[in-house]
């Protein structure tokens, strides 16, 4: 049995607990069952949006003819973009590794890790153990009961990067994020994409305008199937069959590609970890469940990031990371505050969110809807994108902002102004109603989205001057 001041499980925003730790003395024990980095580094995040920047370019270039300029594509690098990714990636991984076998008091457990008894976990051959125990473990891919699935080869986020030349076709089953970035990325590059999606919509957790644009949208390249039931998956000579069932069409339809994309969302791996064998609740679908402060059901286990399965962001992991920080070496403790987490889908087009949707906000309390559409101001114009809007939530009569959504170009630097907003400590918009705003930019499509707030659930009441 080896004895740690504290356990980290989980390499990802977990790190960012660990120094903390050491700045105290502590040893400090590390489990990690993956490349060192987490997700966001490895698998998500940060390598794809490499991949995604070069789609951009060459959807921008195509898309140019609107504005009067001819651009060919003369073709795509595939390994060059590849090896940019890796690029980042492996130095970042590399530098990491470095840092923790530099550090004394500090050890890695680079296997799946599950508990055996109160704080005491099995790692490999080994039995650890510490007083203090940190569960930043995140999820991993969710896949689904499709007949014939476990028979052939597919891809999922964790894999899909390790492609090695230009897929010539690709089915991807999801259309959530993962789904609707790999399907702007390789349609880009000249892959036939057809996305089978399960939900009516694409994006299903965006406001309603947002996932029908990025639906309309993607279809120009894509084959887009929504709603779908998806029957089965069969192995084709050397090529992947999927059939399913569009309810816009009669007939079930088979569609073969060379590669195939998982992209049906994420589950808990509390089933490797085993929190309940030291005393740690979580919900029936095997998430985490703790209180304001981030601890469990058990004293000096905290968790956060992924494993809490809501708010899936490196950066809210990040913010959660420096409140479990605070909560385990600090003089005081604070609670979570998420009434402002902003998230970024990079497709086409861009969409950039933060707080509640429309709907959301008018089933709690009072509240104005500000849209605006880019092509209404200059820069918009110039853009040439007649579809991009702004859609802003505010609540009534305290002009608190509640939410917002931006779709088109620069759509995540663009909500980050309203993420801002919403946490200076008014959270109104004042900030903006008093700013001079650069003239022309994007930023004027926000702007004016905050004068044409409208009352969305409520008559507005009108006063009577008396005499």
């Amino acid at each position: 049995m080896k004895e740690y001041g504290l356990i980290v499980i989980g390499s990802g925003a977990g790190m960012n607990v660990v120094d903390a730790a050491l700045g105290q003395g502590l040893k400090v024990a590390i489990v990690e069952e993956g490349p060192i980095g987490g997700t966001c580094l490895n698998r998500g995040c940060i390598p794809s949006k490499v991949l995604v920047h070069a789609a951009d370019v060459i959807r921008e270039a195509q898309d140019a003819a609107r504005i009067g300029v001819n651009l060919r594509l003369e073709g795509v690098d595939y390994a060059l973009i590849k090896r940019r990714m890796w690029d980042i990636v492996l130095s970042g991984r590399h530098e990491m590794e470095d840092g923790i076998k530099q550090t004394p008091g500090l050890a890695l457990y680079p296997l799946i890790g599950s508990f055996v008894s109160d704080y005491t976990m099995q790692v490999g051959t080994e039995t650890i153990k510490a007083p203090k125990i940190v569960i930043a473990s995140g999820a991993r891919a969710q896949v689904p009961p499709i007949p014939g699935l476990d028979k052939v080869k597919f891809h999922t986020y964790r894999t899909v990067f390790d492609i090695e030349q230009k897929p010539e076709s690709i089915v991807i089953l999801g259309g959530g994020y993962i789904g609707c970035e790999f399907a702007h990325f390789f349609s880009a590059i000249g892959t036939k994409v057809t996305l089978i999606g399960r939900n009516p919509v694409l994006l299903p957790h965006e406001e309603p305008e947002t996932s029908l644009l990025v639906k309309k949208r993607l279809s120009e390249h894509v084959e887009v199937h929504t709603g779908t039931d998806t029957k089965k998956v069969e192995a084709s000579g050397g090529r992947t069959a999927v059939t399913f069932k569009d309810p816009a069409e009669k007939d079930e339809r088979t569609v073969e590609a060379e590669h195939l994309l998982v992209a049906t969302g994420v589950r808990s791996n509390s089933d490797w970890l085993r929190p309940e064998n030291t005393g740690v609740k979580t919900d029936q679908n095997g998430w985490v469940m703790t209180n304001q402060y981030l601890e469990t059901s058990k004293p000096n286990i905290y968790s956060f990031g992924d494993a809490l399965g809501r708010n899936m962001y490196r950066h809210t992991a990040n913010y959660e990371a420096s409140i479990v920080r605070n909560n385990l070496f600090g003089q005081q403790k604070v609670g979570i505050d998420l009434h402002a987490v902003p998230h970024a889908v990079f497709t086409d087009p861009q969409v950039g969110q933060v707080g509640m949707t429309e709907e959301e906000a008018k089933s709690q309390r009072k509240v104005m809807v500000g849209v605006s559409r880019y092509h209404d101001t200059a820069m918009g114009f110039a853009y040439g994108d007649e579809e991009a809007f702004v859609k802003v939530i505010v609540e009534y009569p305290t002009r608190r902002i509640l939410g917002a959504t931006v779709v088109g170009p620069q759509a995540s630097n663009l909500v980050q102004q309203v993420v801002n907003m919403m946490s200076s400590e008014s959270q109104t918009y004042a900030p903006l109603a008093r700013a001079q705003i650069i003239h022309p930019t994007l930023s004027e499509a926000m702007a004016s989205a905050f004068g044409r707030l409208q009352p969305a659930n409520f008559e507005p009441e009108h006063h009577h001057h008396e005499h």
